[in-house]
């Protein structure tokens, strides 16, 4: 079990500088490669980029508006740690898209640019969630409706994907639409790798002196439930354990709270393959 200490600044400076590199890496995916093919990405971004090639409106201009309010949900729901991230994303991202507005094209081939488009775009994505933030607006929506209702982050985000497309099809042909969808299962798979995936499922198990606290915390916080567990250490002598499901991108908001509570607590994170009966996920009910 690893002993969770606060964040040396060098930890965080190493996130911001890796969400950086992936902002680059997926503005010029789409500049370069996905964008000139008139192929989309989903979420916002496939909004923005639908907005891009029929008015000619700038697309860093545009994705940076249209993401705020989903920045602010994110920051209501989520936190300040989470807001900081986000908000730093997608500003280097729209700023990178400007950049790169006269970058040279890759290739005019569609299918070679569906496929290596949305591999770089994949590891651009990926890099920005495993160090906590996320590139589009729909991320943050999602966990936030995933906490109240029984849809998952990948669920209404692929929801949200599919009528995207939809609208593709219509502007510019369903085979526009259909590699789109093509190159976002390549990305989402991508960012599976790379990323763990935003909507892959997490079991953390935290041992601490201050068991109710903490789990009142993380309820408040991140809307969580949590079941109490009475256990005793050989040395240490009585002690609570907690048990919680979360997703991939609330991991680093977790361990925020774990170490407001307790300096001392030990935290194991990992991957859950199922999740089999109900999960309470809404904040509304009542804290026992």
């Amino acid at each position: 079990m690893e002993k969770v200490k606060k964040e040396p600044a060098f930890k965080i400076l190493v996130e911001f500088i890796t969400i950086a590199v992936g902002a680059i890496l997926a503005a010029y995916a789409l500049k370069a490669i996905l964008v000139p093919n008139s192929i989309l990405d989903g979420g916002v971004n496939g909004i923005s980029i639908i907005l891009n090639i029929l008015f000619g409106w700038k697309l860093g201009l545009v994705v940076f508006i249209i993401n705020l309010p989903f920045i602010y949900i994110g920051y209501k729901n989520l936190g300040r740690n989470f807001l900081f991230k986000v908000a730093y994303g997608i500003l280097i991202f729209a700023i990178m898209l400007e950049v790169f507005e006269n970058v040279k094209v890759l290739t005019d081939n569609i299918l070679l640019a569906t496929v290596y488009g949305s591999v770089l775009l994949g590891v651009g994505v990926g890099l920005i969630i495993r160090s906590g933030g996320c590139l589009d607006g729909t991320e943050s929506l999602g966990i936030v409706i995933s906490k109240h209702t029984s849809f998952s982050v990948g669920q209404f985000v692929l929801c949200c994907n599919i009528i995207i497309f939809t609208i593709a099809g219509y502007f510019f042909g369903i085979d526009r639409a259909l590699f789109s969808l093509l190159a976002y299962f390549i990305t989402s798979k991508v960012v599976d790798e790379i990323g763990e995936g935003f909507e892959k499922a997490k079991a953390a198990l935290i041992i601490t002196e201050n068991g109710h606290k903490m789990a009142e915390h993380i309820y408040k916080t991140i809307g969580r439930t949590v079941t109490q567990i009475k256990g005793s250490g050989l040395i240490s002598g009585e002690k609570a354990i907690l048990y919680c499901v979360i997703t991939r991108i609330e991991v680093s908001e977790l361990k925020k709270v774990v170490r407001e509570e307790d300096q001392s607590a030990f935290i194991t994170i990992s991957d859950v393959s199922e999740i089999i009966g109900s999960h309470i996920k809404s904040n509304k009910a009542k804290l026992k």
